[in-house]
């Protein structure tokens, strides 16, 4: 199976949006995730694969993070990083900034669910031509 060279992928609960944006640079991908009212650029990370020191046989990642504070979007771009890096067993650079003013604990949740979802369609949409 061959690799899609660039694309984008959305995935929304009704009321919250999340986008993701990629491209392969030769064989490093390069993430963009959005979404809110004002996707921004609020945390950049950095994982590159590596053989697990605790699973041998395995593969794992080391992960570089910059946060721009005071965006808390870490857990989106460090998720989305660490698992394309550990899946796909190439270096992978995510940025995430994700906003929306007057946002909740409910709210956060929603976009993280959003985050995992798209993850998840991610996996199979950079593998795919």
């Amino acid at each position: 199976m061959g690799k899609a060279q660039s694309g984008e992928r959305t995935v929304s609960d009704g009321g919250r949006t999340v986008s993701a944006w990629w491209r392969w640079v030769g064989e490093d991908l390069v993430m963009v995730i959005g979404g809110g009212a004002r996707p921004h650029v609020g945390s950049v990370v950095l994982a590159q694969p590596r053989p697990s020191s605790a699973k041998p046989g395995r593969r794992s990642a080391t992960v570089s993070v910059l946060n721009i504070p005071p965006h808390k979007d870490e857990a989106v771009a460090r998720s989305m990083a660490e698992t394309l890096a550990v899946e796909l067993g190439c270096t992978v650079v995510v940025t995430a900034g994700i906003h929306e003013d007057g946002l909740d604990a409910a709210g956060i949740e929603s976009y993280l669910e959003l985050a995992g979802r798209l993850a998840r369609e991610l996996m199979r949409a950079v593998r795919v031509r």
